[in-house]
């Protein structure tokens, strides 16, 4: 109920100053109103998850793409429960109910974020880590910082293979960039989130739970900086591919967004301990487009693979 009237207050200061976009601050009036999962205060700022069956000495850590925060993973994370593994999901900074910091966005931000967020929660076993889309580029971050705290390393439809340039662009975003990116993306950009599925009509309503993040101020600098700092990461990825890690990759084979074809090979090369499963008729999301054939693979073949 507290968030029903904190949501009706904030649209009334949105009519009041003709603002579409960017109008709710994540302050702790915000935070009060949220009455799922939990908060916690970290080095950069307020950090949203969600935990379950804490007690299990087997856990899952979900790390989600570019710009949909945890709900990303509602199919995975609730048959994660239901399978009694431990399972921790989280929004990355400038995410989600996350703070959206005045700060660079870049795979080191996000990587030391999900490991003081561990930390803070007393996690002391290794865990599974799990990277959907831009999470793969996180993921591979923390595998090349933190070895020592995975158990088994898999990515879903990674990013970082896909990327040529060779170095990040850490200029500040400066109200004019954000301005003309709010301008020249905003009205079209949930929309286009339906283009990760192979079918989108099987997804109606997907565009519209993208709006409310729109909302949050900050989150088109977040979009920006983490853009501008998305580099090749094939050194760091062939770093991982040479430890004894157990690395793993599932892929939808109709991934428009980032197509498997193209990086094939050259994962074999840099990643030749890796095992790849491909998810038929699924686009950029198996674990929502093909649930059931990507619970197979993750819970059946992937999380009872020796390690």
């Amino acid at each position: 109920m507290k968030k029903y009237f904190y949501l009706i207050f904030i649209l009334f200061l949105s009519c009041n100053n003709s603002q579409d976009y960017e109008y709710i601050e994540k302050d702790d009036l915000f935070r009060k109103s949220i009455s799922s999962g939990n908060f916690i205060k970290l080095s950069r700022g307020y950090t949203y998850y969600e935990y379950d069956n804490i007690e299990s000495e087997d856990l899952i850590v979900l790390i989600h793409g570019f710009s949909v925060p945890t709900y990303i993973w509602d199919e995975t994370y609730y048959e994660s429960i239901k399978r009694d593994f431990g399972v921790l999901r989280l929004d990355l900074y400038g995410r989600g109910y996350s703070d959206n910091p005045n700060t660079i966005y870049n795979d080191h931000l996000y990587a030391n974020q999900v490991v003081e967020l561990l930390d803070s929660l007393g996690v002391t076993q290794k865990v599974n880590l799990v990277g959907l889309s831009n999470g793969g580029r996180v993921v591979s971050r923390i595998a090349y910082d933190y070895p020592e705290i995975i158990k088994r390393l898999i990515y879903v439809s990674p990013a970082g293979f896909h990327n040529t340039k060779l170095s990040s662009d850490t200029s500040p975003v400066t109200a004019s960039d954000v301005e003309n990116f709010i301008k020249n993306n905003y009205k079209t950009i949930s929309k286009g989130q339906l283009e990760d599925f192979k079918v989108p009509s099987n997804f109606n309503g997907w565009d519209k739970r993208y709006d409310e993040l729109l909302a949050y101020k900050g989150f088109a600098r977040a979009l920006i900086s983490t853009t501008r700092n998305n580099y090749s990461l094939d050194k760091i990825n062939q770093a991982i591919g040479m430890s004894d890690l157990p690395q793993y990759a599932i892929w939808g084979d109709s991934d428009n967004i980032l197509p498997l074809n193209k990086v094939k090979i050259k994962i074999s090369s840099i990643m030749p301990k890796l095992k790849l499963f491909v998810i038929k008729d699924s686009g950029h999301l198996p674990n929502k487009e093909q649930s059931n054939a990507f619970n197979d693979v993750f819970f059946n073949k992937v999380l009872n693979a020796d390690y």
